[in-house]
Parts: structure tokens; C-alpha cells; sequence
């Protein structure tokens, strides 16, 4: 639901025993909607999991579906358009990801994250460039992160039809942008991203 924009939602699984968590976030670079990331903790996973980049839209659903289902423990987190310009897009994924990782409802032992930075959470962390291609575990949160944006963005889709979100989800692609300088923002785009800025 649209509620889910302003915090964060779990999806807890039994505790398991010690484990190690990947954790990635999608929207990052979108001009509205929320950052989302996923945390996933488990020892096993269904197998062609790999960056959700690489993947069709059909075979990320399919590899999200097995992958709530199968795994240890898993968490969604957000960071709401407010909080993105609060601290800024890197300080409001830092915070959806934590937000992910706490929600996990499991202690892993380490903390693998997709980027150059890691979370502020009371756990061993690791950043890795291009972990969600080389790290089943951040592959698998890139799955979930990116799956449940996306299916935030259609809802925001039928709210404001105006700006075509099922379509492009949100990023600055041509038909975006046209809309964006045709309707102005609504309230679902960061006013502090240079092409909305341009449209106030």
C-alpha cells in the first residue's frame, strides 16, 4: 500500500542459526518515489539469483517469489521523498538500509552491502563495489528491493497517472521528463533533484 512510503515494512521468517546478510537498494538514482533496499539472511538460495540489473522484469518476479519464500529472514526499508531531502539521497539509503537490516529479525554475522558504504547498524558490515553481481546475497536483496519498488511505483501510478511511474518507475527518461515539464512535480518528486528543480 501507499502507506508503506512513509517507513518501512518487515517480512520476518523464523530465526535461523548464525548467518550473513546482503543488503542493496533500488531507486537511487529515480526523480520521485521513495529509495527502497532489502536485506535478505539465508544459507541458501534459489539458484540464477544475480543482480537484478541482469534480469528480465518477468524473471525478477519469478526470483522474488522463490527468494521470500525460501529464505532465513528477509526485511524491506524505506526512505520517503521528505527524508531523501532531509539527508540527502545518499544519507536516506544509508537509513532505508537500515532500516532493512534491522528489520531482519535475525543477528547475522556479516553485513555484505552493495556500494561503497555501509549502513549505520550494529553489526559487522562490508561494502563491496558490484556486489549485487558478484554476491548472491546482495543479488538476492537487489531482487527484492527493485521488485518491491516497482511495484510501489504502479501504485503511485494510478494516484498520478499524469507521469506514466508504471512505465519508467520513476527515472528521468524522455517521456518523464515531458510530463514533468507539462504537469509540474506532485508531491512523490524530489524537489531537490536538478531536473524536478527545473520544473518548479
Amino acid at each position: 500500500m501507499l502507506a508503506d512510503l512513509c517507513g518501512n515494512a518487515h517480512f520476518v521468517k523464523p530465526c535461523v542459526n548464525s548467518l550473513h546478510a546482503g543488503v542493496d537498494e533500488a531507486g537511487r538514482g529515480a526523480l520521485a518515489g521513495p529509495v527502497v533496499a532489502a536485506a535478505v539472511a539465508t544459507k541458501s538460495l534459489p539458484g540464477g539469483v544475480t543482480d537484478s540489473k541482469r534480469c528480465s522484469a518477468q524473471r525478477r518476479e519469478f526470483l522474488a517469489a522463490a527468494i521470500r519464500e525460501t529464505a532465513g529472514a528477509w526485511a524491506i526499508g524505506l526512505a520517503d521523498v521528505d527524508e531523501i531531502a532531509a539527508h540527502n539521497i545518499l544519507g536516506a539509503t544509508l537509513l532505508a538500509m537500515r532500516r532493512a537490516v534491522l528489520g531482519l529479525g535475525v543477528t547475522p554475522m556479516l553485513v555484505l552491502v552493495d556500494g561503497l558504504h555501509v549502513p549505520e547498524v550494529p553489526l559487522p558490515c562490508r561494502a563491496i563495489v558490484g556486489g549485487d553481481g558478484s554476491e548472491p546475497l546482495i543479488g538476492a536483496a537487489s531482487i527484492l528491493a527493485k521488485t518491491h519498488r516497482d511495484g510501489l511505483m504502479r501504485e503511485l501510478a494510478e494516484t498520478y497517472p499524469q507521469f506514466g511511474f508504471e512505465q519508467h518507475k520513476g527515472y528521468g527518461t524522455r517521456l518523464h521528463q515531458q510530463a514533468l515539464r507539462r504537469h509540474g512535480p506532485c508531491p512523490q518528486h524530489r524537489r531537490d533533484f536538478a531536473p524536478v528543480k527545473a520544473c518548479l
